[in-house]
């Protein structure tokens, strides 16, 4: 049951992030250079983040929330900066995508992806918890998705 959720909720990451990219365009807002420019920042942004955070978990990096059993927790590079850095480059990214689509459905899709994001990592953060003793003092120190914020007490 618990690897059929993990599954589940990484397939609708995927066909959220593909609705994004696939999206049609809209003119809720004027898509001019400024916002070309902020939208391919944070894609940029985004794209490091998760490429750095993958890189760093190495051998324990999974798209499921399920932890890896007996993977070491990593605390250091961008991991050191904000608990979920690949999640946080998904939401940047995908905050970029918002930009340029210019439509209500990239809006809604988005908020959807941070909704499933949020959810993903409380469920994975409470494995986390069991799975390194160290996990909770970590999450004290560091923020969730941005520095400083979302720290569990």
């Amino acid at each position: 049951m618990k690897r059929a959720l993990a599954s589940g909720l990484v397939v609708v990451q995927i066909f959220l992030l593909v609705a994004l990219l696939l999206s049609p365009h809209g003119t809720v807002w004027p898509v001019n250079g400024f916002v070309v420019a902020t939208a391919i920042a944070l894609i940029a942004v985004g794209v490091t983040l998760a490429v750095q955070g993958s890189t760093t978990l190495g051998p324990a990096m999974t798209a499921s929330p399920i932890p890896r059993e007996d993977a070491p927790l990593a605390t250091n590079g961008v991991y050191a900066v904000v608990r979920n850095p690949i999640y946080t480059g998904l939401m940047s990214g995908g905050l970029g995508l918002v930009l340029i689509g210019s439509s209500l459905l990239h809006v809604v899709v988005w908020a959807a992806l941070v909704g499933l994001l949020a959810g993903k990592t409380r469920w994975e953060e409470q494995m986390l918890v069991e799975e390194h003793p160290a996990y909770s003092d970590y999450a004290a120190r560091v923020g969730r998705f941005l520095p400083g914020v979302g720290r569990i007490r």
